[in-house]
């Protein structure tokens, strides 16, 4: 008993020239810094190597601290500073509240959710704490890990560093990130024994807060999660796992933008399964825009990003979004009418950007709170008429289509919550969510459930459209087979004539087409040779079309050119239906009767027959075609060939051209050669060419 009371004076002694040595250096109308015992305005904690989250008693005022005159420092810092008339702040979390709008699980509400809304700028946070800790205990402080927006720590009135940069006129500081402070020990006047020792600490926060935080934070400014005070080894152990969580927290962020990146490249590649379905290009454009928007998510934990930056950027990749999404819908149901409705749709993305952005700006300018009103409902308005535009869409989609346009409602349901978020989160709706310290938030949770029911109903409309290619393939190979069939044989063998031929087309259908068709009675030959515009099938069917009205005329009369005036009756007010023609009869005797509407000339004993240029078929009523006659004689030759042998193209651009042409008739014997030249050269069309010679009659 006797040595518990020695030590007790001894102790009291110690606390005494402590409180007395305080007081002396204390500024005036300053009270100095109480022992460390159980009161209601000082946390008292024993350390070892423990660690204790600093929740409080503390003490919060707006504004700046004056300058002690003598030596600058903030008055407001100092330890003997009477706090006592400032309000009284805890951190803790309370069980089954909601966390704060921008802080983790645990957080709390800053200054504008505590009494002062629409504040920003300095304000002090300051707390009493008295330490029993071991002689060898270095103490140090984990920083917050989520406040708004930059702030100086100052221990017992010593700076010992903070977050952000307070050298220029107005300080700078972007998402928080954790920080390690460790508390000078000149800073800490102990009184104690040789085993233990007694801290007086009082930690004030100097905060600072910029306007543009205030847009789209509700609970903005200063503490929303509590800093940590204990050994240094410990609160080193803090600053590590605080990391860690930091890219626990961000790396959904980084996952889905990672995600967002894959899902619109598959979706750009099924774009190369069906070319004719721009579908897939909007929504791997809209993909692509959430993974920007995510990466910055997970950039600006990283980096210094002013927060009006952030949110300028956001809103704005947000709005096309938007306009994407609509986009996408209205391509989905075959671009309903009016067709004026896409650029309408930008335009209220366009009216959403500017109100969502003037908002945000009148707010941190203070500008009258009727002009903010005012952008603020244009906000609400724009959102209001996409999404009545999107219903809208879908309505038609739904009379349209039936079955397809039902299926698409969870979508668009997902979509409309998304673009409802700041209102639901006003209303308490939870919008973070951290399973296993992962952050995840409402608009990435609904962005799951919108992939997987996009993933649904596209590999629906893929599964439609591969069908629909496959249809499409066989109507193309039954094209292909039918043209084969109304070609005439490679070579043909008439009294006095040799007649070899070739046709090689670009695409499985081609718009070249001939017909060789000799006359029993007379034992003349007529020839018609052509090409329409275009190619494929369309071209195809109208080669059809074509040589049905060649071989209906021949059985009526084979002057060539009533056989072209027929031909270009049948193609008139058929839109862009055209093509370039000639026919030429040839007398068994050899006299030529050569008409030609547009075509390429024949080449004659290997020279081009001069003649005057006329309108190709379809263009106009009434049209004349280009005559000629002459003789062919034993050995001549006559070469019609198409402007795809002209037309071919190599790697340099450089065309096969007229006197290629000419020199290669003066080596080339069949009509296989001139096409297997022109196709070598660069084939970009259809290639055909009928090689004739006058042989001796039989």
């Amino acid at each position: 008993m006797i040595r518990s009371f020695r030590t007790l004076i001894c102790v009291s002694a110690m606390w005494a020239l402590a409180l007395v040595a305080s007081a002396k250096i204390s500024a005036p109308r300053q009270r100095p810094p109480s022992p460390p015992t159980e009161r209601d305005d000082v946390a008292v904690i024993s350390l070892g190597r423990a660690k204790v989250p600093l929740y409080g008693p503390w003490k919060f005022h707006v504004g700046d601290s004056p300058l002690d005159p003598v030596t600058g420092k903030p008055l407001w810092a100092e330890a003997g500073f009477d706090d006592s008339q400032w309000e009284t702040v805890d951190l803790r979390h309370k069980p089954g509240t909601p966390p704060s709008v921008f802080g983790s699980p645990n957080s709390v509400p800053g200054w504008t959710g505590r009494g002062h809304p629409g504040y920003a700028g300095y304000a002090w946070y300051r707390i009493h704490v008295g330490l029993i800790e071991r002689p060898e205990t270095r103490v140090a402080l984990a920083g917050p890990t989520a406040v708004d927006d930059g702030y100086q720590l100052f221990a017992n009135g010593a700076l010992m560093g903070g977050f952000g940069d307070f050298s220029g006129k107005t300080p700078t500081a972007g998402v928080t990130k954790p920080m390690f402070f460790s508390i000078s020990q000149d800073s800490l006047p102990q009184v104690g024994t040789s085993r233990t020792s007694a801290t007086s600490l009082v930690l004030a926060f100097r905060m600072w807060m910029d306007p543009t935080t205030l847009v789209g934070s509700p609970d903005a400014g200063g503490f929303h999660t509590a800093p940590v005070l204990g050994s240094e080894d410990a609160i080193w152990d803090v600053y590590k796992l605080d990391w860690l969580a930091r890219v626990l927290s961000t790396g959904s962020n980084a996952a889905f933008a990672v995600g967002f990146v894959a899902l619109a490249l598959l979706l750009f590649s099924l774009r190369l399964v069906d070319r004719s379905d721009s579908v897939y290009l909007w929504i791997g454009s809209v993909f692509l825009l959430r993974a920007v928007v995510e990466a910055l998510h997970s950039a600006v934990s990283w980096i210094n990003l002013n927060g009006i930056t952030w949110t300028w950027m956001t809103d704005v990749i947000n709005s096309f979004i938007y306009a994407g999404w609509l986009m996408v819908w209205w391509v989905w149901f075959g671009r309903p009418r009016p067709a004026w409705l896409r650029f309408a749709v930008f335009g209220l993305a366009a009216l959403n950007l500017i109100s969502t952005l003037f908002a945000g700006s009148t707010s941190v300018i203070s500008a009258p709170t009727s002009v903010t009103a005012a952008f603020y409902v244009a906000d609400v308005v724009s959102r209001l008429l996409l999404f009545s535009t999107l219903i809208w869409i879908v309505v038609q989609g739904i009379r349209r289509q039936g079955v397809e346009g039902w299926l698409v409602l969870p979508a668009v349901i997902l979509f409309g919550v998304g673009l409802w978020a700041p209102e639901l989160v006003s209303l308490n709706v939870p919008f973070f969510w951290y399973p296993f310290g992962v952050g995840f938030t409402m608009w990435q949770v609904i962005d799951v459930a919108l992939v997987v029911t996009l993933t649904l109903l596209l590999l629906r409309r893929l599964l439609r459209s591969l069908e629909r290619q496959r249809l499409m393939a066989l109507d193309v190979k039954q094209a292909q087979e039918v043209q084969q069939v109304i070609l005439p044989e490679a070579r043909l063998t008439l009294p006095g004539l040799l007649i070899e031929s070739e046709y090689r087309p670009a695409r499985e259908v081609g718009g070249d087409f001939f017909q060789i068709i000799p006359n029993r009675v007379d034992g003349s030959l007529l020839i018609v040779a052509g090409d329409v515009t275009g190619k494929g099938l369309k071209a195809g069917m109208m080669v059809s079309l074509l040589i049905g009205a060649i071989r209906t005329a021949a059985d009526v009369c084979a002057d060539p050119d009533l056989i072209l005036r027929v031909l270009n009756k049948r193609l008139l007010g058929r839109n862009d239906a055209q093509a370039t023609c000639l026919a030429l009869t040839i007398a068994r005797d050899g006299e030529v009767v050569l008409a030609n509407a547009g075509h390429v000339p024949p080449y004659r004993n290997k020279e081009m027959i001069a003649m005057e240029g006329a309108l190709p078929l379809g263009m106009v009523d009434g049209a004349e075609p280009s005559l000629m006659r002459f003789q062919l004689v034993e050995g001549d030759t006559l070469v019609l060939v198409s402007d795809g042998v002209i037309e071919a193209t190599d790697a340099n651009r450089q065309l096969f051209g007229f006197e290629r042409v000419a020199e290669l008739l003066q080596t080339a014997r069949t009509a296989a050669e001139i096409a297997s030249a022109a196709q070598e050269f660069g084939q970009e069309d259809d290639v055909s060419v009928i090689y004739l010679t006058r042989t001796a009659m039989s």
